[in-house]
Order: C-alpha cells, then structure tokens, then sequence
C-alpha cells in the first residue's frame, strides 16, 4: 500500500463516443489510475462493457487499468481482462464460489488482485484470503448505477478492514458516491483509493476535480 491518496476516476461516468480522447484527458489531469467498471447484467442490474474495451482505452494511458467486475461468474473471464491490459483485477466476494482460487489465477496471470465487497457483506469474508490480496474494494453505494448516494455507515467498515490490513501491502479502495463532500470521510476512515465517477466527468475541468478530491482526502488522513 501506497501512503499517498490514488485517484481514480471511473470511465463509466466518460463521454462513451470519444472514450479515448476522455481517458487521455484524465490522464493529463492528474487522475493515477484509470477505474473501469464491467457489468453484466445480472450480478448487478446494468449491462456495460466487456474486455474488448479494456484493450481498445489500454493505447490511450500508461496509467494503471483498475478493472472492477461486477459479474457472476467471473473466473471464466479473468483472462480475457489480464490480456486486454488490465493491471488491476478486482472480484466481487459475492460473485462465485472459489475466491481464493480466483485471486491466485489473476496472480498467476501477472496482474493485482483485488477483491470487492458490496455494502452488506461483512468483511470476515476476506479474512482467510489477505495474503493473496494487493487491493480490496469497499463499495459504499449498492453497485450497478452511477451518481447514487453515498452509505455513510460503510465508514465503519473501511475502519475494520484498515485495521485487518495492518502492516500488509494492500491498498484500500472505496467506490460510490466518492466527491469533495465525502472524500474525507473515506480517508478519515483509513482509505487511500478514491474512485470518483460524476465527481470527476461532471465537472469540465478534469484537473480541478481530481485536486479537490485528492485535497479533501489528504487533510482527512
């Protein structure tokens, strides 16, 4: 774990007809990684984008490639997403019945692994997989939407899960209604990934956004 703030705006938020162009603009914004949230429709109720477009954003940055799949099952797909140039793949512990497996494949695929945790699920659930971690993914509104409202008392539970990480290379991520007036709150909590969607793309100055979330977070630490 870095004990900088990352921040990582989520190109679900982008202008998906130049794609390209919006992930280059983030990136000379001062974003540090680029989220990249992958729905199907079932495990949460919206559909996005797959692999292809992974490989299609991944000539437009060197910045790292944060995957979050929101997808059940995801195993079968791990691979797809490590060869379109994802650096970091994130499962949901809710999605299939073999996380450690899971998390070993993306390992032995090249890439960090991370886990995510949807609001009602107890962070006992990643207890016994802490080794194989490089990343865990706090999701402080029910996934599947953009632009929803933010669970405080998931603050409480990223609190837990810092202290279950101790002294351990692993970045905490949160990801749901992340903005200036809750920036704080999740890296009060001991927090250091920030994935922000409309507070970043809502506002037409990228640069701008991102400082005031990293600035926000930063005072709070």
């Amino acid at each position: 774990m870095t004990s900088n703030i990352l921040i990582a705006p989520s190109i679900l938020s982008a202008d998906f007809a130049k794609l390209g162009e919006e992930v280059r603009a983030i990136d000379a914004a001062g974003c540090d990684w680029v989220h990249v949230d992958v729905m199907d429709g079932h495990f949460v109720p919206n559909l996005t984008f797959g692999a292809c477009v992974v490989a299609a954003i991944r000539p437009h940055t060197k910045k790292p490639l944060d995957v979050h799949l929101m997808i059940d099952p995801a195993a079968p797909y791990l691979e797809d997403f490590a060869h379109a140039g994802a650096d970091i793949i994130t499962v949901h512990a809710e999605a299939g019945k073999h996380l450690d497996r899971s998390l070993q494949v993306i390992r032995d695929l090249g890439k960090k692994a991370g886990v995510a945790l949807n609001p009602a699920t107890s962070e006992s659930v990643i207890a016994h997989v802490l080794d194989k971690l490089d990343l865990i993914l706090v999701m402080t509104v029910n996934p599947g939407f953009g632009g929803q409202k933010f669970i405080e008392a998931q603050c409480e539970k990223i609190a837990r899960i810092r202290a279950m990480i101790g002294e351990r290379p692993i970045d905490l991520e949160v990801d749901g209604g992340v903005n200036p007036q809750t920036a704080h709150l999740v890296a009060g909590a001991g927090a250091n990934v920030l994935v922000a969607g409309s507070a970043v793309f809502g506002n037409g100055d990228y640069a701008a956004s991102i400082a005031a979330l990293r600035d926000k977070a930063v005072a709070a630490r």
